[in-house]
């Protein structure tokens, strides 16, 4: 008797549409990120680039409590640079702190980030785009 194939299990020997097996070859190799970065991170918690990749994959993976950890760290070590604050306000902003959401991303722009094509339709601010706030430092810079 044959089994019946779901067809959204990347598994089953039915034709399984493409995009979900791209979708579990994505997500294993986020997993395998995530666990190997974090070796490394265990090894030297002060590399930069690497908790750098470690917090935007957290940040994918939904993750945002250990990706606004990650990104603190980060503007400690890369406190000079806008792309750290611009990281951190994301986080901020996808738990729901707009407040400091607001004020690491004016952070940023200080600094000079200068990407106000992504600012405007990043996804990860979309909670602070209603607030008068973001059109106010738009405007500022």
């Amino acid at each position: 008797m044959a089994v019946p194939q779901r067809p959204d299990d990347p598994f089953s020997e039915g034709s399984a549409p493409e995009i979900s097996t791209r979708r579990l070859r994505e997500q294993n190799q986020l997993d395998f990120e995530l666990e190997f970065m974090a070796g490394i991170l265990a090894r030297d918690p002060l590399n930069a680039d690497v908790l750098k990749v470690h917090a935007d994959n957290l940040a994918a993976k939904g993750i945002h409590t250990r990706a606004l950890q990650a990104d603190l760290q980060l503007v400690r070590l890369r406190g000079e640079r806008p792309i750290p604050w611009y990281n951190l306000a994301c986080s901020y902003a996808l738990l729901g702190m707009t407040d400091k959401a607001f004020s690491a991303l004016e952070r940023a722009l200080r600094l000079g980030y200068s990407h106000f094509r992504r600012l405007r339709r990043d996804p990860d601010l979309k909670s602070l785009r209603d607030d008068p706030r973001f059109a106010r430092l738009l405007r500022r810079y």
